[in-house]
């Protein structure tokens, strides 16, 4: 074989080798439309028509748990009425049952109730319509823009749909509530003499898994939103009319919690920087990061991480006073950020000193000017 054919043919070996490599550690689902994302940042690992608005069926009531749990109370008592009753998926209420809030929402997220997610409405709102504003309401604060309710229980309606995407960030929001991971993490639970299990299956068949709730009806097909966390990390699966969802949902998982870390690129209570404070007691004062600054990577990915304050403030300062901000940057791009605070207290001087203010007050008056500190 001559040179040149040698590295040809070494060459397509290689192109071919990198190629299998792909395919090998690639990812694909039977879903029209899927989506996984780390829960805290939002971060998106892997997409699937992320935004084609689809008919989501019950986990629909990811969305009347979250509105449920910031607009009631779980101690309050209702008694069930014939308004409650419905189709499909059950809780078995029978008018003159009396729950509490919890309750219904045990009946809701566990065994996919229709006659719990009215009761949870009624409830909470007196009217169904009153709590499907607030559902709408919700959505677009969160920026769910291509989400719209019609009903707390997900029977198909005109009107009532969202995307893949708009589920995996409503499920990041939920599951910041530990009420509603309490809810969707628990297996099986007796209220009365009913006992409610877990219809979500990777409870018990994924590694780490949190939540969250499953779906169906004929016309929207499975849907199904998960969450597992690993070593520090959340992620949110979503999958829409998806016939394999389970093995669909452990494959995706998998898949990002091999291909991503959680990189804590400040700590919380870590000094990043200073400023001068104009006024008082204490020259200056350390800035810390006022919680932890984590952003998942993939290897050979790295963050940069910028502290921007201004150079100095008037006095009074208090420990744990906002004064800037620590930024992480990939590729350029800004990712994530969160508070820097002050470490230390630095009073106001009661009596000037004779000459006027110090020279370095003199220096940096104007507060609006920026300190910006790489790291």
């Amino acid at each position: 074989m001559s040179g040149r054919s040698f590295w040809r043919t070494a060459i397509c070996f290689s192109i071919l080798t990198s190629l299998f490599t792909c395919q090998a550690s690639a990812v694909s689902t039977s879903a029209a439309s899927a989506v996984l994302i780390e829960q805290r940042s939002g971060r998106v690992l892997y997409e699937q028509n992320g935004d084609e608005e689809r008919l989501i069926a019950s986990i629909t009531k990811i969305m009347t748990a979250v509105v449920a749990l910031e607009h009631g109370q779980l101690q309050q008592e209702y008694t069930v009425t014939a308004q409650d009753m419905a189709e499909g998926s059950s809780m078995y209420l029978k008018p003159g049952d009396v729950l509490c809030l919890e309750e219904l929402l045990y009946g809701l997220m566990l065994v996919s109730g229709n006659d719990a997610a009215l009761a949870v409405a009624h409830c909470v709102s007196g009217e169904t319509e009153d709590f499907v504003a607030l559902m709408n309401e919700t959505a677009e604060a969160l920026g769910m823009t291509h989400s719209h309710f019609a009903n707390p229980n997900g029977l198909d309606a005109e009107g009532h749909y969202a995307s893949a995407r708009d589920m995996a960030v409503l499920a990041a929001h939920a599951l910041k509530d530990q009420n509603f991971r309490r809810i969707v993490s628990t297996a099986s639970i007796t209220i009365g003499d009913r006992y409610l299990a877990n219809h979500n299956k990777l409870l018990r068949l994924c590694e780490g898994c949190i939540g969250v709730k499953t779906g169906f009806t004929k016309a929207a097909g499975r849907t199904l939103v998960s969450a597992a966390q690993r070593e520090g990390m959340t992620l949110v699966c979503v999958t829409l009319r998806d016939g394999d969802d389970w093995n669909d949902h452990m494959a995706l998982l998998d898949y990002g919690f091999a291909g991503y870390r959680m990189e804590t690129a400040a700590a919380g209570g870590q000094v990043l920087s200073s400023t001068l404070v104009r006024g008082g007691t204490a020259a200056s004062v350390p800035l810390m990061a006022a919680e932890d600054l984590c952003y998942p990577l993939a290897p050979g990915e790295r963050l940069t991480v910028v502290a921007r304050c201004p150079v100095s403030v008037p006095a009074p300062v208090v420990p744990g006073q906002v004064i800037g901000q620590v930024c992480a940057y990939l590729d350029g791009e800004l990712v994530a950020s969160v508070d820097m605070a002050a470490a230390a207290p630095s009073a106001r001087r009661e009596v000037e000193e004779s000459g006027g203010s110090r020279w370095w007050e003199r220096l940096f008056s104007p507060s609006s000017a920026a300190d910006q500190r790489t790291y």
